[in-house]
């Protein structure tokens, strides 16, 4: 706009003959051209490198994982149900059916002196691999293994606590119905 008067002022033109406001826009194609312009001049030095986010906890190495997080996060939660006692191991054992020979990890878990257990099996050393569930009462044999999370596509911190927890709790062993 400030051209168009100079270019006025210099052909001593009357303002009256200048574009009206809507003839001195900008088009759209000419407002692109000037954005393409100027972005090379104004982020060809101050180009900000993208901070690198840290890997999620579910991508660690599986005992590293069960061992920092998933222990430590289940026996939390544990404890805001009232379940003071709670003792939580990672060990590699067979499954406890009698032609199993095969090891795969398992979390223990116990409380009530040992009168409440339950186990979750990891049949690959992956937490998105295939899983089980089991319990017990008094010391006793394990339950029937049941298939544990099965549904899930992406296993995450949070769900594999809530799932233990639902299971849990339909043993009605943390809340009464």
């Amino acid at each position: 706009m400030i051209r168009l008067r100079n270019m006025a002022e210099e052909t001593n033109q009357p303002e009256a003959s200048q574009p009206s406001a809507e003839e001195q826009k900008p088009s759209p194609a000419s407002q692109e051209a000037k954005l393409k312009s100027e972005k090379p001049a104004a982020g060809a030095g101050a180009a900000k490198p993208k901070k690198e986010k840290p890997p999620a906890v579910e991508d660690k190495p599986f005992t590293e994982f069960i061992e920092q997080h998933f222990n430590p996060t289940l026996k939390q939660a544990l404890t805001a149900q009232g379940i003071d006692d709670v003792e939580l191991n990672l060990s590699k054992q067979s499954l406890p059916i009698a032609t199993a020979n095969e090891q795969c990890w398992q979390v223990s878990g116990n409380w009530q002196n040992g009168q409440r257990q339950f186990k979750i099996y990891f049949l690959d050393e992956d937490i998105s691999g295939p899983k089980a569930f089991s319990y017990a009462t008094s010391g006793g044999k394990p339950s029937t293994l049941e298939s544990f999370m099965i549904d899930e596509r992406k296993i995450t911190l949070d769900l594999m606590v809530l799932y233990t927890l639902q299971r849990l709790n339909g043993q009605k062993w943390l809340s009464r119905n």
